[in-house]
C-alpha cells in the first residue's frame, strides 16, 4: 500500500480472457468482481485516513473555524462515497474539496487506467467481459485499454522495428498495446514530450502540458532555465519531412520563439541562453 500511495497514477490490469491453461485464484474469470476486490482494499485505508482527519479537525470546526468547517464536509462526502462502495475518484468535487483531502494522498482518488487483458481474437474488438468493466467503470472517468499480454510478449521478442510492424498488422493494429498505455499515461498525468536533436544524438524530454519554453528549458539544466534568451522551436512533422536544419529554414518552417511560449507536444528545440 505503501507504494501505492506515492504513484501520481495507476494502471490496474484486469483479466478478461477464459484459458483453462490459465488458472484463476477465484475459480472463475469475472472483471468486475477482480476489481472490487482491489478497490475495497484501496477504500479500507482511505476511510482509514479520512477518518483520522475527521476525529483531527472536529473540535476545531465546532469551535466555529470556517475552514475547518469547510473541510469537515468535504471530508463527510468522501467518507460517505467510501462506505458506499465508490472510488474517492468518482465524487464530483471542487478544487477546495480536492484541496481539503490533498495531504491524506487517497489512493482510490488517483486517475487511473483500467488494462483489459485480453485473449489474441479479442484484442481489437474486444469481448463480454471487457465491456462488463467498461460498465463498470463508466462513473470514474477512467479509460480502458485493450491490450493481449500473449501479442505483447511476442512483440517483445522481435528486434527489428519492421518485424514488429508487420506483426501488428497481422492483428490489424496500428500500434502496441504498450505505446497505447504509454500515451494513455501521459494524458492522465498531462504530460508531453518535446526533442533536442544535435549532430550525436536525439533526446526526448519530458514535461507538464503547459510549462513555458523556460521552464522545458530547465528540465536540461537550470543554467538553460535562468539565462534563458529564446528557443528555436520546429515541428516534429516539419524535422521528419526536411532532414536537416538548413532545409527547414529554406521552407520557413523554423520558429524563434520567446519567454512566453507555450511548449506543444512532440516539438524539437533549440535553446539560446546566456548565464
Amino acid at each position: 500500500m505503501a507504494n501505492i500511495r506515492e504513484v501520481d497514477a495507476i494502471l490496474h490490469v484486469v483479466r478478461c480472457f477464459i484459458d483453462d491453461n490459465v488458472v484463476h485464484v477465484a475459480g472463475s474469470v469475472d472483471p468486475v468482481f477482480d476489481k472490487e476486490v482491489i478497490d475495497t482494499e484501496l477504500q479500507i485505508k482511505d476511510l482509514e485516513s479520512i477518518e483520522k482527519k475527521i476525529l483531527r479537525i472536529s473540535k476545531i470546526a465546532k469551535s466555529g473555524d470556517a475552514i475547518a468547517k469547510g473541510d469537515l464536509k468535504t471530508l463527510e462526502m468522501y467518507k460517505a462515497a467510501l462506505e458506499a462502495g465508490k472510488n474517492a475518484r468518482s465524487v464530483e468535487a471542487t478544487k477546495e474539496d480536492l484541496a481539503a483531502v490533498r495531504d491524506l494522498n487517497l489512493l482510490t482518488i488517483k486517475p487511473v487506467i483500467y488494462v483489459a487483458n485480453v485473449e489474441e481474437a479479442s484484442v481489437n474488438s474486444g469481448n463480454k467481459h471487457v465491456e462488463a468493466l467498461r460498465e463498470a467503470v463508466k462513473d470514474e472517468n477512467a479509460e480502458v485499454i485493450i491490450v493481449s499480454a500473449a501479442i505483447e510478449a511476442q512483440i517483445a521478442e522481435l528486434e527489428e522495428e519492421d518485424e514488429k510492424l508487420m506483426f501488428l498488422e497481422e492483428y490489424g493494429l496500428k500500434e502496441s498495446g504498450l505505446s497505447q498505455l504509454i500515451r494513455a499515461s501521459y494524458g492522465i498525468l498531462n504530460l508531453i514530450t518535446y526533442f533536442t536533436a544535435g549532430e550525436k544524438e536525439v533526446r526526448a524530454w519530458t514535461i507538464k502540458k503547459g510549462w513555458t519554453a523556460p521552464q522545458a528549458a530547465g528540465v536540461i539544466h537550470t543554467d538553460f532555465e535562468k539565462g534563458f534568451i529564446k528557443a528555436e522551436v520546429i515541428k516534429i512533422a516539419d524535422f521528419q519531412q526536411y532532414k536537416t536544419e538548413v532545409a527547414i529554414k529554406e521552407a520557413g518552417k523554423m520558429a524563434i520563439e520567446g519567454k512566453e511560449y507555450i511548449v506543444k507536444d512532440g516539438d524539437v528545440m533549440h535553446f539560446r541562453f546566456n548565464v
